[in-house]
């Protein structure tokens, strides 16, 4: 095995091991969204930016280790940012619509 096939695998595992995060971020998000209608949890939402604060720390980490490119990296923070300010208008709709 040479090392480029070596670096080649890191690649692969880092984006896998970052993609598996993302996808449990992401099952939380969608927790949230089906359960809108029923209950409001403020700590949900703490736990829910924590979450991607830490994801956006680990892809920033692979990014400067050079396991995975900017791009990509920037790209699988976009999609769960995008996620969450979606679950955050609804909550907000809701709100509002309650008041």
């Amino acid at each position: 095995m040479t090392s480029s096939d070596l670096q080649e695998q890191l690649n692969i595992k880092a984006l896998n091991l970052l993609q598996g995060d993302a996808d449990k971020i992401e099952k939380l998000i969608e927790i949230q969204m089906e359960n809108l209608d029923t209950r409001y949890c403020p700590l949900y939402e703490e736990v829910l930016d924590t979450q991607v604060y830490g994801f956006s720390k680990e892809v920033d980490f692979a990014i400067r280790a050079g396991l995975v490119s900017e791009p990509v990296g920037k790209q699988l923070i976009s999609n769960l940012e995008r996620n969450l300010s979606v679950l955050y208008e609804a909550m907000n709709n809701k709100t509002q619509s309650a008041e």
